[in-house]
Formats: C-alpha cells, structure tokens, sequence
C-alpha cells in the first residue's frame, strides 16, 4: 500500500469519525450556559448589594435597639 493512499484512507477514517462529537457539543453548551450565567449576574449585581445593605443596616440596628 502507497504512503498517499495510507494518507487518504486515514483522513476519510478521521473526517467520519463521530466520537468526540458530543463531548465538544456538550462543551460549547457549557460555555455558552457559563457566559450566560456570568452576564445575567453582572445585571444584577447592583440590585443584590442594595438588598444585602439593607438587610445589614437593618440588622445593625436591631442589635443596636436591643
């Protein structure tokens, strides 16, 4: 058998091969949930410090009342 035909053979082989299909698919979708996740919380982040300080004034003058 030729060396090009061994080539060619193997390059067909590789371009059908299908296995690693999902993990790569499976891994996009990850990024993609994970660059979701991080920009929805940048949005809301002003929101939860504004509740997280009132919450902690409230509770620093509870304690201060008692």
């Amino acid at each position: 058998m030729k060396a090009t035909e061994h080539s060619k053979r193997f390059a067909v082989a590789l371009w059908q091969e299908t296995d690693g299909q999902d993990l790569v698919e499976y891994s996009l979708l990850l990024g993609f949930i994970a660059i979701s996740t991080i920009s929805i919380l940048t949005g809301v982040r002003t929101s939860v410090d504004t509740l997280w300080s009132k919450i902690s004034s409230a509770l620093t003058s509870a304690t201060a009342a008692s």
